[in-house]
């Protein structure tokens, strides 16, 4: 490592209390903004694959998770299956034709046979759409649409994909206690995919939180541009300076779901330098690497999954003492994304250990 990066590692500290200074102020401006209040937990998350790969997709993520298929439908340019499991965001998976706005931030080193593929955006309630999106307008947040799309269920609305992550995030405010994802003009069809009647699959609950590997010059933007757009707060950074890599937190409360961003310390100069974090963007751009679900017995559920063809890229790290366990999966074929199954024993009252930070992070050289 060079002396110039030994500095910026040492710097660290220094980064991080610039970054929850500036966290504050993004809070105190989205409050004068009159924000605050207006938008809720995670309703749904949208991920994109493309056609031949949709169905096998949806097929992998009912045989690998406790999700069930609740609804289909297409449209003129895409066709969407739903996703859900009580008490948690649902999974929009869906493949579509003609023009898509990620394209461009879909293009990396080997990301060429799947451009289309990824997780593309996180979609929040909200309680008045049309007031948030006019005060975001005000602020020069710019939207894939002029107005929100508009159902008999729904109003809906995302940004442009971010600069700085290639997330989008979106807006729904719903109208009807009986939800259904389909917009105007869509036909509703059965859904078509069999989820398999494996026992352990019911340990597998919610999406706990997930994770957008961002460069490390774009850390900081990146995690103030989330917090301006929702009402979420930043939490914590955890620096592990053998690989180059911090991971940081972005919570509502202990019990909301989690927006994490891992990104490097240090830019990258090249893949022996500059530690996992920089080389998987470097290979598959700004995404999110992992969805992490909530599981019960997970030694058991691991083992069982494992039987079934599921991959691993280690073993589970951490322990009961610990207060934690967590694993990785091989990245999926069909999205790009890893799995992730995280167990937080009883009296435990944080998010992440260190160590398992540190193995997890080491894992991710394997893809």
């Amino acid at each position: 490592m060079t002396t110039s990066q030994d500095s910026a590692l040492d710097s660290a500290s220094e980064q991080e209390n610039i970054l929850i200074w500036k966290a504050d102020t993004a809070l105190e401006e989205r409050r004068d903004a009159g924000l605050e209040g207006l938008v809720g937990g995670l309703d749904s998350v949208i991920i994109a694959t493309e056609t031949d790969h949709l169905v096998p997709a949806v097929y992998e993520l009912l045989r690998y998770t406790g999700l069930a298929c609740t609804e289909a439908f297409f449209d003129n340019d895409s066709q969407s299956y739903v996703l859900s499991v009580p008490g948690s965001a649902s999974l929009i998976v869906r493949s579509r034709e003609g023009s898509n706005p990620f394209a461009g931030t879909n293009k990396a080193r080997l990301t060429q046979p799947l451009p289309n593929t990824r997780l593309e955006t996180f979609v929040f309630s909200t309680t008045d759409i049309k007031e948030y999106v006019a005060i975001q307008k005000r602020r020069g947040i710019q939207f894939l649409t002029p107005e929100p799309i508009v159902s008999d269920y729904f109003s809906f609305i995302q940004t442009a994909p971010s600069p700085y992550t290639g997330n989008s995030i979106g807006f729904i405010e719903w109208q009807d206690e009986m939800q259904t994802y389909a917009p105007a003009g869509a036909t509703t069809v059965s859904p078509d995919i069999t989820k398999p009647a494996y026992r352990h699959l019911k340990n597998i609950s919610k999406l706990d939180h997930a994770a957008t590997r961002v460069k490390a010059q774009d850390r900081t933007a990146a995690i103030l541009e989330f917090l301006s757009l929702t009402n979420y707060h930043y939490d914590f950074g955890v620096h592990v300076k053998s690989q180059n890599s911090i991971t940081s937190v972005a919570r509502r409360n202990k019990e909301d779901f989690a927006m994490v961003f891992t990104s490097g310390i240090t830019p990258y100069t090249s893949d022996e330098a500059s530690g996992p974090t920089e080389k998987f963007i470097r290979n598959y751009g700004t995404r999110v690497h992992h969805m992490a679900f909530q599981t019960e017995w997970i030694e058991e559920t691991v083992t069982q999954l494992k039987k079934e063809g599921m991959e691993f890229l280690l073993e589970l790290v951490g322990s009961e003492a610990d207060g934690l366990k967590q694993i990785f999966s091989d990245p999926s074929k069909h999205t790009l994304i890893v799995n992730e199954y995280i167990h937080r024993y009883g009296n435990f009252d944080g998010f992440f250990t260190r160590n398992n930070v540190e193995m997890l992070t080491e894992a991710t050289a394997k893809q």
